[in-house]
């Protein structure tokens, strides 16, 4: 072991030590057979978006299968690689990381530990060659851009202004891949929408800033955006404090509408959401569980896109009110096209 996974190592026993001393009760249980650790991001599991739908799969799964669960919020990166090596050096079933972020970390601490299992959502973890899928890792990815491009369908057809916002976490080609799906849904409905769009910034802290959300999403709607979809995390939540600010109309109706990412947040300000992005997280981290308790694990690309429920546009009781029948039909529709591939979106991750 190197001076510096020795360092690592210790700093992991420490941290394995806070999260541990204290399982769970279904760890007490005789009938848990797996281990499974999951660390999130810098947001943390109660970020009503990402990580949460992370957070409701692992949790679902410790409810319904003889698991025993452990997780940790590291509250800044330099604590996500001591949290994962203590989970393999404790030769853990499977860890999950979440975040593209933990990529790197996944890389090193799979590598060094090649008999534990990984999964790590919207990352993609390859061998030393750089191309070849790495095999204790499965790499959970969504086609982001397919769901985005329904939700900007939504979003040019509730639009009075002809002006939409888009609202991104932190400026990468992962994110851009949100941006560009919405903006091509959006033109299929109308050629001459206009749409604003900003990031919160460059690094990992992007996710976790809701007061420069609020503030971007406010400057968005001066410039006349009504509808504004935010793939930003946490910080993501400010744009809901901004469209609510506005209020509502003599009919009851909000003046000015978001688009939640993720997780269903259509609850998170009723009214006010027009729809929400949704990522199925949760069930794509339940089946990596179940896939490890089964003896059915993987590694290599596991990809979720409409074809496969993976992603979608999210409609009940908060929402069913705001958007009209027509224009669920004409989104349907798409979805469909987009399955049989009459319609490509374009990825911007792969460009």
């Amino acid at each position: 072991m190197s001076t510096k996974h020795l360092f690592l190592f210790f700093g992991s026993i420490f941290s394995l030590l806070t999260f541990a001393c204290v399982p769970p009760d279904k760890a007490r249980r005789e009938g848990c057979k797996i281990k499974v650790g999951i660390v999130f991001d810098i947001g943390g599991k109660n970020d009503r978006s990402f990580n949460a739908a992370a957070w409701e799969g692992v949790k679902r799964a410790e409810e319904e299968l003889p698991i025993c669960l452990y997780d940790v919020e590291p509250g800044n990166p330099t604590s996500i690689e001591p949290a994962m090596r203590a989970f393999a050096e404790k030769n853990f079933d499977l860890i999950i990381g979440v975040g593209f972020a933990q990529g790197p970390i996944m890389q090193s601490v799979a590598t060094d530990y090649p008999d534990v299992k990984f999964a790590i959502i919207d990352g993609v973890i390859f061998e030393a060659d750089g191309k070849t899928p790495k095999k204790n890792v499965a790499s959970l990815v969504f086609r982001e851009h397919e769901g985005s491009y329904l939700v900007g369908m939504i979003a040019a057809s509730k639009s009075k202004t002809d002006v939409l916002g888009f609202l991104g976490g932190m400026d990468i080609p992962l994110i851009h891949r949100f941006q560009k799906g919405y903006e091509e849904g959006a033109r299929a409905v109308n050629p001459s929408v206009r749409i604003v769009s900003n990031y919160v910034g460059v690094n990992d802290a992007a996710w976790n800033n809701p007061a420069k959300g609020k503030e971007l999403a406010l400057a968005q709607i001066e410039k006349g955006a009504d509808v504004i979809f935010t793939a930003a995390g946490n910080s993501g939540l400010g744009a809901f404090d901004a469209v609510e600010q506005y209020g509502k109309n003599e009919k009851g109706e909000a003046n000015r509408f978001v688009i939640g990412v993720d997780s269903n947040q259509n609850a998170v300000k009723p009214g006010f959401v027009l729809t929400s992005m949704v990522k199925r997280v949760d069930n794509a981290v339940y089946d990596a569980v179940k896939e490890v308790l089964e003896g059915k694990f993987e590694g290599g690309f596991h990809v979720f896109g409409l074809d496969k429920d993976g992603v979608a546009y999210a409609m009940d009781k908060y929402n069913e009110e705001i958007i009209p029948g027509p224009v669920i039909l004409r989104v349907e529709e798409a979805k469909k096209e987009i399955i049989d591939g009459r319609i490509k979106v374009t990825d911007a991750l792969a460009n």
